[in-house]
């Protein structure tokens, strides 16, 4: 019988000793940079060395997450930060989205497992042989499976590939890997592990304002026992290195009990519900009970809803949950103006009245709700003091600069590549949906393969774009596809998941492009795709301008870009049934963005293009010879706003 190793979260050492505590198999934690968590206070190499040290003393495995996409610029500063992680930190796994991280650790002298993380969006079996030869030993699998869909991706599973998948914790409304909403209102990319939550927040359509994008957290519960039946799921994981130790610990006691003894799942779900996390559902978990996540009438906000302010000139509320000292509570939601955090001072019975503080610059409004976001207990307090007491055993160690000449401490210089520049090397494409209407005789057309239900007939002449989410059930039709259009004579393709190079037998016979979903951001990953039979890359297009003029000259792949045309915000399977599709919605700021469906995914789109024509000519200059037009439908209600689509050109993307 499969036992998967329990995996918890940690953004901070306290909440790291609370996994230890409660019995955790494995602790994935980050950095304090190149994390998709950069909210989270995160960790230094010196605690991580000690840290790692106790959870090893335990037969705990520790993985570092090293999942954020490197720019061009910080190729350097990351091998670096690698050589000092390996050298003083006995780590078990490293976490990754950006595959050049597979190089650059290598050359830091990582010698252990690769994860994939669940931002690399491999979400087809066929995917898998892929990830084997590039050299990662465990998958981490989308949080929008069900199970069924996780059963597809083992039938043909390569040996030495494991699989691990969430079994609780926060969702994100966007697929991870395809959400661009953050970077899109203000240069805070989700892929750097930056996101400011803009889904969370306030929209309106046609006067109606709610948490339209908010979604309730997952929770696989009882559910669990069909997970531990598929043997090569060998992992669970828990979401939620921005959580409490509180909430560590107590999750991670109740999917040991639903693991070990389902008989005590009653006691499992008492931690769960104790564990102060929003209200949970299964999703998808269930394909023929799939619950959608934005339909609930709860409070979404972090942590466990305990009560709503009243009389906001004395602002008071009758607290749902007993509340002892030292307990902390967040008032109203992130983005509102008076959000505060307050520590509780006095005990409190349930149903009994708190008093909050009125040293709030804005007034509370009355009907805010009332967080508790963390709660230090009798119980985990002993237990992290006397972990902490342990910890002191290990010796501390001091990282400084080695005392070397400063030729000795520089990393080898990469060599550049000069592309030949000639007129007939610059190409465009025009791509759109359905059949393509090219009215720009001066490109090439471009279609995405899936419209019509993958019915349009390919033709040879045109660029073949595959859709940037491509789950288990749509992988045979999508393969079969692919191979009458390439006995059709169809050459040229845009792949929009690395992964889907695995649908190609002989890729080096044809003309096969890494597309913008790709999430490309540096050289050496590029070179690593050419390894693999790509013909070029379309780099990602939240990039700023100083990214984007230092790729071409490294790379030994020619380069495109998306030069103009509708990019969305967001890609996800599910919608909030009280929104009207092709009508426009409103952001807090005055943002306006509308939703379309396409294949069976909802795109958001901001009404306003990407359109970095006034730079094309710098683009050529730096190296780029593709570019790239896309024409999706504008609904006849919607009214694009004249603004510059510059993105993220003149800002730094953080």
């Amino acid at each position: 019988m499969n036992t998967p190793k329990i995996l918890a979260p940690a953004g901070d050492t306290n909440s790291f000793l609370a996994a230890i505590a409660a019995g955790a198999d494995a602790i994935y934690c980050g950095l304090k940079i190149f994390s998709a968590r950069m909210e989270a206070e995160n960790f230094s190499i010196e605690e991580l060395a000690r840290l790692t040290k106790l959870a090893h003393s335990r037969r705990i495995n520790v993985y570092i997450t090293f999942n954020s996409i490197i720019k061009e610029s910080e190729l350097d500063k990351v091998l670096n930060i690698l050589k000092k992680l390996c050298k003083f930190v006995d780590f078990d796994a490293l976490i990754i989205q950006d595959l050049a991280l597979l190089n650059l650790a290598k050359k830091a002298g990582f010698n252990k497992e690769f994860h994939l993380s669940t931002l690399g969006n491999l979400t087809f079996p066929a995917g898998l042989k892929i990830s084997k030869q590039m050299g990662f030993n465990k998958i981490v699998l989308p949080r929008e499976f069900t199970i069924d869909e996780m059963k597809n991706m083992i039938v043909n599973l390569p040996e030495t590939i494991e699989l691990e998948t969430f079994v609780h914790g926060a969702l994100c409304y966007s697929i991870s890997g395809r959400c661009y909403w953050s970077s899109w209102f203000g240069g805070k990319s989700s892929l750097r592990g930056r996101c400011v939550q803009p889904c969370r927040r306030m929209y309106e359509q046609k006067g109606q304002k709610k948490r339209h994008f908010s979604c309730m957290d997952f929770s696989s519960d009882v559910l669990a026992k069909v997970l531990k039946n598929i043997d090569q799921i060998t992992t669970w994981k828990i979401e939620g290195r921005k959580k409490s130790p509180h909430y560590v610990y107590y999750t991670v006691k109740a999917y040991k009990l639903l693991r070990d003894d389902p008989k005590k799942k009653k006691q499992a779900l008492s931690y769960l519900d104790y564990a102060m996390g929003r209200e949970f559902s299964h999703y998808n978990l269930l394909s023929q009970r799939r619950m959608n996540p934005l339909d609930h009438s709860s409070e979404t906000g972090s942590g466990l809803f305990a009560g709503r302010v009243k009389n906001p000139a004395e602002p008071y509320f009758i607290t749902r949950e007993a509340l002892f000292p030292s307990d902390l509570l967040r008032i109203g939601f992130e983005d509102d103006q008076f959000h505060d955090i307050q520590k509780v001072t006095r005990a409190v019975p349930k149903k009994g009245k708190f008093y909050l503080s009125k040293k709030s610059k804005f007034r509370i409004k009355k009907g805010t709700p009332v967080y508790l976001i963390d709660r230090r207990g009798a119980e985990l307090g002993e237990a992290i003091k006397l972990l902490g007491g342990e910890l002191t055993k290990f010796n501390k160690i001091s990282i400084r600069p080695p005392l070397h000449n400063k030729t000795d401490n520089k990393v080898k210089k990469r060599p550049s590549f000069k592309l030949k520049k000639s007129k007939n090397q610059i190409r465009e494409i025009t791509l759109s949906r359905g059949r393509t209407k090219n009215k720009q005789k001066a490109t090439e057309s471009g279609v995405w393969i899936s419209s019509q239900g993958y019915s349009i007939k390919p033709s040879s002449r045109n660029w073949l774009w595959l859709d940037p989410l491509l789950f288990p059930e749509e992988e045979k039709k999508c393969a079969n596809y692919i191979n009458r259009a390439i006995k059709k004579g169809a050459k040229n393709f845009i792949l929009n998941a690395v992964w889907q190079i695995s649908f190609f037998k002989k890729p080096q016979q044809l003309n096969l492009w890494a597309g913008p979903f790709c999430n490309i951001t540096n050289s050496v990953t590029i070179n690593i795709l050419k390894q693999y039979g790509f013909s070029g890359a379309i780099v990602s297009p939240e990039l700023d301008q100083e990214t984007f003029c230092s790729m071409p000259t490294k790379c030994e792949l020619p380069l495109g870009v998306i030069i103009y045309g509708n990019w969305p915000l967001g890609v996800s399977r599910i919608i909030s049934k009280e929104l009207k599709s092709d009508q426009a919605f409103k952001s807090p700021m005055g943002e306006l963005a509308w939703y379309s469906k396409h294949n069976n995914n909802y795109y958001i789109y901001p009404n306003w293009v990407l359109d970095l024509t006034s730079k094309k000519e710098q683009l050529k200059k730096a190296g780029f010879s593709l570019f790239v037009n896309i024409h999706e439908s504008i609904p006849r209600s919607i009214k694009m706003k004249n603004r510059p689509g510059l993105w993220n050109w003149d800002l730094k993307l953080l």
